[in-house]
Parts: structure tokens; sequence; C-alpha cells
């Protein structure tokens, strides 16, 4: 992920070498093939396409002309359509290592760049060597231990505990805040809160993250008045797993017309890309056994016990919606099932 970042060439389980399109740098390079989402396929129209059920699977394409990095940016990013005119014509190629292919798409979604590579660029550069064996070790919650905790008195409760957890391999650090006196006879309020820069800190009004996170303490803190407790895990999974960048793409996309959803599937990223495991295994270290899930997705309280952990109740988490987010919460209730 580290070399995706900084334009270097990866080599996936020893069949394909792949320059991340967006990052990738050199001078002359060029490719025959690109890798490219499925729904980025589609949006090419190509001759076989197919429906984009899963829109970060992946697609090999051919064009007449090999690919250079111009031209390979203009492919990978939707934004740029209308400035950039497609040059056809483009067929797709079938996939000789279909996994290894699934896994650098993946690895482009956790380095929070646009999932699209050339294929065996000349000149290649050395690469680093990946496989999908490295990717699902990287992704084992159980590699997650607290490394720290501490009391931090925040504006809804001034006894609350702050602890930190971290992976060896993974460069986030989430945090849970604990608000009230831990108790193994009463299930915990808890919330699970994905990072979201622009509204926890910039007070965004596109989205109800900031509100939702400020509700949610409140609930908490007087939960722990009447002798309970309440965790707030704040996970650090931007944009549902697509990372900041990706999120502010899928804002310019809705900006010409699309819903969050249809954005994401756009850039060829899912709508739902959250690491659930991970808040499990947060819990678990806690020390928290079934709990009070607040949600409004029952696809979360289901991918929550999916994870092994028991969702006691569902408490319902819905807030006014404003003038910038109405359409972004009817999205949510309308095609992504949350109960508003």
């Amino acid at each position: 992920m580290d070399a995706l970042r900084h334009g270097w060439p990866i080599r996936l389980d020893g069949t394909m070498v792949l320059l991340p399109a967006e990052t990738g740098f050199g001078p002359g390079v060029t490719a025959p093939r690109m890798l490219i989402s499925c729904a980025r396929a589609v949006t090419l129209k190509l001759a076989n396409q197919r429906d984009a059920a899963v829109p970060e699977a992946p697609v090999l394409i051919r064009a007449a002309d090999p690919f250079d990095l111009p031209a390979a940016r203009a492919m990978a990013d939707p934004a740029l359509d209308l400035a950039n005119p497609f040059k056809g014509p483009f067929l797709a190629e079938p996939l000789a290592a279909p996994e290894a292919a699934r896994t650098a798409m993946e690895l482009a979604r956790i380095a929070g760049i646009l999932p699209a590579f050339l294929v065996d660029p000349v000149p290649a550069g050395e690469p680093q060597d990946v496989s999908p064996a490295d990717l699902a070790d990287y992704k084992q919650a159980d590699h997650l231990v607290i490394a720290s905790r501490a009391r931090l008195p925040v504006a809804a409760l001034e006894t609350a505990e702050i602890v930190a957890f971290r992976s060896a391999d993974d460069l986030r650090e989430h945090v849970a805040l604990v608000l009230g006196q831990q108790r193994g006879d009463r299930a915990p309020l808890v919330r699970l809160h994905s990072e979201c820069l622009t509204g926890d800190v910039l007070g965004s009004l596109k989205c109800d993250c900031g509100p939702q996170l400020d509700a949610a303490l409140a609930a908490m803190a007087e939960e722990a008045g009447n002798g309970g407790w309440g965790v707030l895990l704040y996970l650090r999974q931007e944009g549902r797993g697509i990372g900041l960048i990706n999120k502010l793409r899928a804002y310019q996309l809705q900006d010409q017309g699309f819903d969050t959803v249809d954005a994401n599937t756009r850039l060829g990223l899912p709508n739902e890309a959250r690491d659930f495991p991970v808040a499990a295994r947060m819990l678990h270290l806690l020390g928290a056994g079934a709990v009070r899930l607040m949600t409004n997705n029952p696809a979360k309280v289901a991918a929550l016990q999916g994870a092994g952990v028991e969702v006691a109740e569902r408490v319902p988490h819905q807030l006014p919606p404003n003038p910038h987010n109405a359409r972004y919460l009817a999205t949510k209730r309308d095609r992504s099932g949350h109960l508003l």
C-alpha cells in the first residue's frame, strides 16, 4: 500500500506487474493493457460489458494503442470524463489470475487511490511483491491490540476514558471512548462511528456524521448518569472505507447529479467497505459482551453479529435533516436500507 501511494509498481502473486494509474510515474511509461473496475468498464460501453453488480470487480482491457500515464489517469477518474472524451475501441480480455486482480483492486481502495492500473508497463521498474495471502493476513483483526489508555475529560462527561488500539502492520490507530463504569450485568450503549473529517471536525452539512457523534456521546453520558455505560468506537475508516480523497471525488460526482451510492459505483468503489471485525475485536478487548447498538442500519447489526458480537438491542439514532443532506439521508433510506 505504501508502494501504491508512492506510485511504485507492485507484482501480484508473481503473475503481473501493476503500476497505479493515479500515482504512477516514469518517463515514457506505456502498457498494452489496463486493469479497471467493472463499473468503469460499463461506463466505457465495452462491447462485452457486463452488469456492474459488483462495481469494484476487476476487468482487464486493451486498446488499439498502448496506454500512457496521462491516458490511464483520464481512464481512471470519472470526474475527468467531460474534459477527456474517451478514444476507443476498447476490448475486455479474460483474467488469467482473477484472485490477484481482486487483491489489487482492494489494495488500491485501502491505499486510498483510484482502482486502476497499467498492466505489465514498460519500463516497469523494480516491483514490490505482494500476494492475496499477504492481504488476508493484513486484514486479520486479531493483530489489533490495546496500545494505551488514559482518562480524557470531554464535554459530554468529564470522567471518560480513551483507549487507543493499533496493529503492527496498519498505520491507522482506532480509538474507543468509554463513558461510565463498566458493568458485566448491563449491556453498554455502543456506537460504531467511522471517521469523517469533513463532518466531525469541519462541520460539513453534506452528511449527518458530526451531529450523530455529538448525540451519541450525549446519550452515553446520560446512560452513565443512570448507572450504565457507553462505548464510542471511533474507527479510522473514512468514507465507509474508501478514504478521504476518494470521498471528496464522490462529492464532486454528487455535484454533477449522482447520489452517494452511484458516485461510489462510478468510482469503481464499494458503497460499504468498513471493517466490522476490527470493531468486534475492539469490543472484545474492552471486555464488552452483549451490546445495545446505536444505529439506523440493520446491515450494521448483521455485520457486527457476523463478526461475533451479540447485539441485544438496536437503538435508533436519527437526527433531523438539513437542506444539504436531505438527499443523502433519503439515499441511505431508499437504497441502503437504513430505517429513517
